[in-house]
């Protein structure tokens, strides 16, 4: 039983502590939920746990397709046990529905279905509020080589046909989602999560949004739609 130690770092939505084991960490979530930046804060409860559970069942879906990822298992309802990662200061976002900054800098009608995967690269910093980034900018800061950004393209695109298909069964529209990548003993493996937090999913008939843009757009009943995700995913592909 690998034991979880001494308390590491917190983000916005997760706490991560050490174990006895170096090369794994014990990942906590919470339910603090920010927008903006963090100018807006506030809890939605249970959200720890359902994006913890969603995170497990899809990054096992995303294992079995052959997308290395650093999930080990799911400790409890809000606790994964991951490997070790150094994480990329690059975050890729994929959309593939007119949303949210997409929509208002093209301006694209929110629900435009694009015609293919926009893939875009965003700078991880708190203080420069993480712009949009490209591969030319990744090169001159040096935060990844050309190889790495390769790799992260294929598997981000990858990901993206793999839980397109997995979540028509559970009648949600994969609209856009964020990944991390990082490194574990030189090997670029999937990070962070997969959640309500990090996607955006909607009702494939009546388009209702069914993630953080409630908590952000203030268009209430949020716990309700993150466990309605949960339940979704989990009766549609939780046993795959």
């Amino acid at each position: 039983m690998v034991e979880k130690r001494e308390f590491l770092y917190e983000g916005k939505a997760k706490r991560v502590y050490r174990t006895e084991n170096p090369d794994l960490y014990l990942v906590e979530f919470k339910d603090d939920a920010t927008a903006f930046d963090g100018l807006k804060r506030g809890t939605i409860a249970g959200k720890g746990e359902v994006n913890a559970r969603v995170s497990a069942i899809l990054f096992r879906i995303l294992e079995r397709e052959g997308i290395p990822t650093h999930f080990v298992e799911l400790r409890s309802p809000r606790e994964m046990l991951v490997k070790a990662l150094k994480i990329f200061p690059v975050e890729v976002v994929v959309r593939n529905v007119a949303a949210g900054s997409l929509a208002q800098r093209l301006g694209l009608k929110e629900g435009t279905v694009l015609k293919n995967p926009v893939l875009e690269f965003y700078y991880k910093s708190d203080e420069l509020h993480d712009p949009m980034i490209n591969e030319y900018h990744v090169a001159a800061l040096e935060l990844a080589t050309p190889d790495q950004v390769e790799l992260m393209k294929n598997y981000a695109l990858q990901v993206n046909e793999i839980l397109a298909r997995v979540l028509e069964p559970a009648d949600l529209i994969l609209i856009d989602f964020k990944l991390e990548f990082g490194l574990h003993h030189g090997e670029m493996l999937l990070g962070d999560e997969i959640s309500p937090d990090t996607c955006r999913f909607w009702d494939r008939h009546t388009k209702e949004k069914l993630d953080k843009d409630r908590f952000r757009r203030d268009l209430g009943k949020v716990e309700e739609a993150y466990q309605e995700v949960f339940r979704r995913i989990n009766e549609a592909v939780g046993e795959m």
